[in-house]
This record gives C-alpha cells, sequence and structure tokens, in this order.
C-alpha cells in the first residue's frame, strides 16, 4: 500500500521529471543466451517509451481525477433521481475510480521500470536474477520476472 501512496505523490507534482540517475548503457543490460546485445538506440528508444507512458498516464490520472470531483459534487444533486438515475451515478463513478486506480498502478510500474533502467537493473528477473529477455522487454517494458518465474506466479493465483 505504501508503493501506491508514493506514486500519489508523484503523480500530484506532475512536472516530476524521469529520473536524472546514471543512464544505463548499450551492453550492460542483460539479456538472454542467443540475443543480440542491447544497442545505444534500443535502450534510448525503451526510455523514451517508458517516459512517455508516464507522461500520458499522469495526464490520464488528471483528467480521471477532475471527471471524479465533477461525479462527486454532482451526487449530492439527487433530490428527484429514480432508483435508475442513482444507479448509473454510482456506475459511473465506480468505473471512474477504477480506471484511476488500474492508471496509478500502470504509473507505479512505468516509474520503477524507469528506475530500473536507470540503474542498469532493467531486464533482470527480481525473483531468481536471471535475465528476463531483450524480446520479452521490448514487448513489455514493464516487466520484472522472467517468462519461468511469471508462470510460476501465475500458477499459484
Amino acid at each position: 500500500m505504501a508503493a501506491k501512496n508514493s506514486t500519489r505523490d508523484t503523480v500530484e507534482d506532475s512536472s516530476a521529471a524521469v529520473p536524472a540517475a546514471r543512464p544505463a548503457s548499450a551492453g550492460e543490460l542483460p539479456v538472454r543466451p542467443g540475443e543480440d546485445p542491447w544497442t545505444p538506440e534500443e535502450v534510448a528508444e525503451a526510455r523514451q517509451g517508458l517516459a512517455d507512458d508516464a507522461q500520458r498516464l499522469r495526464a490520464e490520472i488528471a483528467a480521471s481525477e477532475d471527471s471524479l470531483a465533477g461525479l462527486m459534487r454532482d451526487s449530492g444533486d439527487g433530490a428527484g433521481d429514480d432508483e435508475a438515475d442513482t444507479g448509473s451515478k454510482n456506475i459511473t463513478r465506480e468505473h471512474e475510480l477504477a480506471l484511476a486506480a488500474n492508471a496509478r498502478e500502470m504509473l507505479y510500474q512505468t516509474e520503477k521500470a524507469l528506475d530500473r533502467l536507470a540503474a542498469g537493473t532493467y531486464g533482470t528477473c527480481e525473483v531468481c536474477g536471471k535475465p528476463i529477455g531483450k524480446a520479452r522487454m521490448q514487448a513489455f517494458p514493464r516487466a520484472t520476472l522472467c517468462v519461468e518465474d511469471k508462470q510460476r506466479q501465475e500458477r499459484r493465483l
């Protein structure tokens, strides 16, 4: 839960920049056997893609919070509403809350990926420490687990 609160702090300060830590250079990032090493262009592309996602998610969260504020303000004006109107307002509010929570979680994952990229640990499995795989990281830049550990995690759920 504490992790999500720290994301909320980051969301409120939408001017927060991407971490300025030492950028990971090509060749430092792990790859699986048989994969080509990361090129400087691929590292820059991954970094830019994550930064763009973070910016987009911050904008989505801000828009969602504005929408929620309007829904909460209007929810008190229910005098004369029938049950269907009240139910519709509740469903809309719950949907907007779910969208905002999802965007916050995605932003948190994106910021953690940027942190790992800056620290040179991007592409390393958090469970076993082995390379996640360049192809997997390019397909899903927020990945924290190799395929094997992700499958184990999903079987336990």
